[in-house]
């Protein structure tokens, strides 16, 4: 897609509009970043949003900005990179800034502590939703639902011995040797699992 002015417009837009709309950021932002930019603009498939996710999350950085900074890449190339990155800290930087003097004020106001307690509940919502909705993309066969066992098994009881980077270093060696396993014995897959069948093996998982 040519990086043409109205359409660095658009993306800057876009994610001006989801940066200050989404609470919890991270995890919480995937969803809102995915029904714009999917559903709405129609300039990536929902597979491409799920892989820029993937890579976002394997690299340091904030997750919502990392993945604003890589959908403006797929989009419009490094000027795309820059306006979804630029729409995406504009209005949230503005808005902590704006918000740091006044929370200060107010931080021991019982009404705003019980307002925090809520939109913790709700982000937490969030991020099961996100969880789900991604893990059914994820979960493509028997080997990946094997693979998200073991790693949330060693994130539950041996996060202080395990380093995500090693994870996820873990996660991609043992991609390539079970790809590698499946073509030795002639069971390489052809194609990615439909939508429908990705949701079936995870319905089944839960």
């Amino acid at each position: 897609m040519k990086a043409s002015g109205k359409l660095l417009w658009r993306i800057f837009v876009t994610f001006l509009r989801i940066g200050p709309a989404t609470f919890g950021g991270g995890y919480a932002v995937m969803p809102a970043m995915e029904r714009e930019v999917v559903e709405k603009q129609k300039w990536l498939e929902s597979g491409d949003i799920a892989d820029v996710f993937a890579v976002a999350q394997s690299i340091p950085g904030a997750v919502a900005i990392n993945s604003a900074t890589f959908i403006g890449y797929r989009i419009a190339g490094i000027r795309g990179a820059i306006a979804a990155m630029a729409g995406m800290l504009l209005p949230t930087f503005s808005i902590i800034v704006a918000l740091s003097f006044v929370f200060l004020q107010v931080k021991d106001n019982p009404k705003v502590e019980a307002a925090f307690m809520s939109i913790r509940a709700t982000i937490v919502a969030l991020i099961a939703y996100a969880a789900i909705k991604y893990g059914k993309k994820a979960l493509v066969d028997k080997s990946s639902a094997v693979l998200i066992g073991v790693t949330v098994l060693l994130l539950f009881f041996g996060q202080s011995y395990v380093h995500p980077v090693l994870l996820i270093a873990g996660g991609a060696a043992a991609g390539i040797a079970i790809q590698a396993a499946k073509a030795r014995f002639g069971r390489e897959r052809t194609s990615k699992p439909k939508a429908h069948q990705q949701e079936q093996i995870f319905d089944y998982m839960i």
